[in-house]
Protein backbone atom coordinates (compact mmCIF):
# COMPACT_ATOMS: atom_id res chain seq x y z
CA UNK A 1 0.00 0.00 0.00
CA UNK A 2 1.31 3.86 -0.52
CA UNK A 3 1.55 6.02 2.05
CA UNK A 4 -0.24 9.45 1.34
CA UNK A 5 1.57 12.68 1.39
CA UNK A 6 1.06 15.30 3.85
CA UNK A 7 -1.29 17.95 2.42
CA UNK A 8 1.30 20.84 2.46
CA UNK A 9 4.00 18.56 0.16
CA UNK A 10 1.17 18.27 -2.70
CA UNK A 11 1.80 21.90 -3.91
CA UNK A 12 3.67 21.95 -6.50
CA UNK A 13 5.89 24.46 -8.13
CA UNK A 14 3.44 25.61 -10.77
CA UNK A 15 1.06 27.23 -8.53
CA UNK A 16 3.50 29.35 -6.69
CA UNK A 17 2.99 32.96 -7.72
CA UNK A 18 5.69 34.31 -10.40
CA UNK A 19 6.67 38.07 -10.14
CA UNK A 20 8.46 37.91 -13.39
CA UNK A 21 5.82 39.71 -15.41
CA UNK A 22 5.70 42.38 -12.43
CA UNK A 23 9.47 42.71 -12.54
CA UNK A 24 9.44 43.26 -16.49
CA UNK A 25 6.88 45.30 -16.37
CA UNK A 26 8.50 47.80 -13.48
CA UNK A 27 12.03 47.48 -15.72
CA UNK A 28 9.61 48.88 -18.97
CA UNK A 29 8.61 52.11 -16.93
CA UNK A 30 11.32 53.02 -15.20
CA UNK A 31 13.29 53.03 -18.61
CA UNK A 32 10.64 54.94 -20.03
CA UNK A 33 11.33 57.52 -16.96
CA UNK A 34 14.79 57.49 -17.72
CA UNK A 35 13.85 58.71 -21.65
CA UNK A 36 11.09 60.99 -21.18
CA UNK A 37 13.10 63.00 -18.03
CA UNK A 38 15.41 64.73 -20.27
CA UNK A 39 12.64 66.11 -22.72
CA UNK A 40 10.21 67.57 -20.48
CA UNK A 41 10.90 71.52 -19.82
CA UNK A 42 10.30 73.06 -16.39
CA UNK A 43 9.57 76.64 -16.67
CA UNK A 44 11.92 78.60 -14.74
CA UNK A 45 12.33 82.49 -13.85
CA UNK A 46 15.87 83.77 -14.27
CA UNK A 47 16.60 86.35 -11.72
CA UNK A 48 18.97 89.22 -11.96
CA UNK A 49 21.99 88.77 -10.36
CA UNK A 50 22.19 90.84 -6.87
CA UNK A 51 24.20 94.02 -6.71
CA UNK A 52 27.07 94.03 -3.94
CA UNK A 53 26.06 95.82 -1.17
CA UNK A 54 28.43 99.04 -2.21
CA UNK A 55 26.60 99.38 -5.40
CA UNK A 56 22.87 99.18 -3.93
CA UNK A 57 24.06 101.57 -0.87
CA UNK A 58 24.58 104.46 -3.50
CA UNK A 59 21.74 105.75 -5.27
CA UNK A 60 22.30 107.64 -8.40
CA UNK A 61 20.76 111.10 -8.37
CA UNK A 62 18.32 110.35 -11.19
CA UNK A 63 16.35 107.95 -9.00
CA UNK A 64 12.96 108.84 -7.84
CA UNK A 65 12.44 106.91 -4.68
CA UNK A 66 8.78 106.06 -3.90
CA UNK A 67 7.98 104.46 -0.58
CA UNK A 68 5.05 102.58 0.76
CA UNK A 69 4.76 101.53 4.45
CA UNK A 70 2.77 98.69 6.73
CA UNK A 71 -0.06 101.13 6.59
CA UNK A 72 -0.41 101.45 3.12
CA UNK A 73 1.02 105.36 3.39
CA UNK A 74 2.98 106.64 -0.01
CA UNK A 75 5.80 108.94 0.06
CA UNK A 76 7.71 110.48 -2.65
CA UNK A 77 11.10 111.53 -1.87
CA UNK A 78 10.50 111.42 2.26
CA UNK A 79 7.06 113.51 1.71
CA UNK A 80 3.28 111.68 1.96
CA UNK A 81 1.66 112.06 -1.09
CA UNK A 82 -2.27 111.06 -1.37
CA UNK A 83 -3.27 108.46 -3.79
CA UNK A 84 -5.73 111.19 -5.81
CA UNK A 85 -2.52 113.27 -5.59
CA UNK A 86 -0.24 110.40 -7.08
CA UNK A 87 -1.06 110.19 -11.26
CA UNK A 88 -0.83 113.80 -11.71
CA UNK A 89 2.92 114.26 -9.65
CA UNK A 90 4.23 111.16 -11.79
CA UNK A 91 3.36 112.92 -14.47
CA UNK A 92 4.60 116.40 -13.68
CA UNK A 93 8.17 114.44 -12.60
CA UNK A 94 8.30 112.77 -15.71
CA UNK A 95 7.60 115.81 -18.08
CA UNK A 96 10.00 117.76 -16.06
CA UNK A 97 13.04 114.92 -15.79
CA UNK A 98 12.22 111.87 -18.32
CA UNK A 99 15.26 110.49 -17.26
CA UNK A 100 13.83 109.38 -13.96
CA UNK A 101 14.32 105.83 -12.70
CA UNK A 102 11.58 105.11 -10.54
CA UNK A 103 12.13 102.79 -7.34
CA UNK A 104 9.42 101.29 -5.46
CA UNK A 105 10.28 100.41 -2.04
CA UNK A 106 7.07 98.33 -0.55
CA UNK A 107 6.84 97.16 2.69
CA UNK A 108 5.92 93.60 2.99
CA UNK A 109 3.09 94.42 5.23
CA UNK A 110 1.15 96.33 2.44
CA UNK A 111 -0.90 95.63 0.79
CA UNK A 112 -0.73 94.50 -3.28
CA UNK A 113 -3.42 97.00 -4.56
CA UNK A 114 -1.40 99.77 -3.60
CA UNK A 115 1.90 98.34 -5.06
CA UNK A 116 -0.93 97.93 -8.27
CA UNK A 117 -1.76 101.50 -7.77
CA UNK A 118 1.63 102.80 -8.16
CA UNK A 119 2.72 100.58 -10.80
CA UNK A 120 -0.67 102.07 -12.77
CA UNK A 121 0.19 105.63 -12.31
CA UNK A 122 4.30 105.14 -13.23
CA UNK A 123 2.91 103.70 -16.49
CA UNK A 124 0.24 106.77 -16.79
CA UNK A 125 2.55 109.10 -16.45
CA UNK A 126 5.32 107.38 -19.28
CA UNK A 127 7.93 106.06 -17.82
CA UNK A 128 9.00 102.52 -19.22
CA UNK A 129 10.49 101.19 -15.69
CA UNK A 130 9.72 100.42 -12.43
CA UNK A 131 12.60 98.88 -10.16
CA UNK A 132 10.96 97.08 -7.18
CA UNK A 133 13.42 96.95 -3.75
CA UNK A 134 13.17 94.28 -2.34
CA UNK A 135 14.78 94.41 1.74
CA UNK A 136 15.34 91.14 2.96
CA UNK A 137 15.27 92.64 6.46
CA UNK A 138 12.01 93.96 5.90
Amino acid sequence: MRKRRPFIDSISDEEETSLTPLIDVVFVVLILFILVAPMVEIDRIHLAEAPTREVADTVSPSNLSIHVHKDNTIWIEKQAISPDRLRALLIALYQKNPELNPQLYQDRKAEFGTYQLIKNAVEEAGFSELEVVLDPAH
